[in-house]
């Protein structure tokens, strides 16, 4: 919960409190449930029940209240404006042929020789979509297979490269 989520949150339990007073539901007005919030305020907080229950309610109307506010301002949930395309993750992946070549430019600045890590750091693809494009090229005969005498890390030689 956000600093203005708490403070808006503690102002709208004090609101509440001024049921004691006899002005209920100055906290549904104030998180912007007006016609409610009228209703408790000439009902006497709905006689009392209605304030008893959005003891419970109060911190559900301020999230509802926030998504609000960040709507009007062109926001979303997430922080994010409502007007700016998401990037999602299939929407940068490459396909096979340029993983292909991704994987050969990224062996090719190695020295030649490219681990499956190294390559999905290079490419943005998935671990098994980068093993599966170098076991292709192992299969095709492209590379070999060597292990790194350190770590024991799988190494993929491009003997052209």
């Amino acid at each position: 919960m956000s600093r203005t989520n708490t403070e808006r949150l503690a102002t709208s339990y004090i609101l509440s409190a001024a049921w004691i007073f006899g002005l209920g539901g100055l906290h549904r007005l104030y998180n912007g449930k007006i016609a409610t919030g009228l209703l408790w305020l000439f009902t006497l907080g709905f006689l009392g029940f209605g304030q008893f229950v959005d003891l419970f309610l109060i911190p559900g109307m301020v999230d509802e209240y926030q998504l609000k506010l960040l709507a009007k301002s062109g926001f979303g949930p997430d922080g994010l404006p409502l007007n700016q395309p998401k990037i999602t993750a299939t929407a940068t992946r490459p396909n096979p042929e340029q993983l292909t070549v991704k994987l050969l430019k990224a062996a090719h600045v190695k020295g030649g020789t490219l681990s499956i890590t190294q390559g999905v750091m290079a490419t943005g693809a998935s671990f098994a979509e980068v093993e599966a494009a170098m076991t292709q090229m192992l299969r095709a005969g492209y590379a070999n297979v060597t292990n790194d005498p350190n770590t024991g890390t799988v190494l993929y030689h491009f003997h052209e490269l």
